[in-house]
């Protein structure tokens, strides 16, 4: 049996997703708030200034923090439902079906948040390395349980994985996150493309 570790933004989806969900979940005043709290680190992220994970944790601590935890737990079971399903590549789609087939082990390994990703994983038999809001008090803390698993990939694998009982790795990923997540693996595939 061999192990399948995907990535899931620009990988298996088209997009950010998670930005979506932000922006989706956000409310009217986290959205204004926004353009001066989380504005100049997005401006610095497309700049290559911050970091990707520097920048998730900045806006999901603006966006979460206070927040009903069941409330956003529904609102992720919508979005998987009703969103995801659109903006899938069918090819990476078809090529987590062929893995499934021969019995793999396929693993969404993601700097996403697991309110909407694990609903999907259960719908399509995968299972699921991803960020965990945090909860204290009943309240969404704003910050992750455990830390950024983003930032953490390889670690998180090796964490969860025993690699050597696995015959071959296949590793899926599309950013610089990604590339320890790569050097695990036999087979790499990097935007698309397989890469020695």
């Amino acid at each position: 049996m061999d192990l399948a570790l995907v990535d899931f933004d620009h990988t298996v989806s088209t997009c950010d997703t998670y930005a979506r969900f932000l922006r989706g979940i956000a409310s009217p005043e986290q959205l204004a708030r926004a353009k001066w709290t989380v504005g100049p680190w997005l401006l610095g992220y497309r700049m290559g200034l911050v970091g990707a994970a520097a920048l998730r944790r900045r806006v999901t601590r603006e966006v979460f923090a206070g927040r009903d935890p069941a409330e956003v737990a529904a609102a992720g079971e919508r979005y998987a439902a009703d969103v995801l399903p659109t903006v899938l590549r069918p090819l990476m789609m078809e090529q987590i079906a062929w893995h499934r087939a021969r019995g793999d082990t396929v693993a969404l390994v993601s700097g996403s948040l697991d309110v909407y990703l694990r609903p999907w994983c259960e719908r399509h038999g995968l299972e699921l390395l991803c960020n965990q809001l945090e909860v204290e008090d009943g309240r969404l803390s704003g910050r992750y349980l455990d830390g950024d698993r983003g930032a953490q990939k390889a670690a998180g694998i090796r964490a969860r994985y025993d690699l050597s009982r696995y015959a071959r790795i296949h590793a899926y990923g599309d950013s610089r996150e990604d590339r320890p997540m790569l050097a695990l693996a036999h087979e790499r595939w990097y935007r698309g493309s397989p890469v020695a």
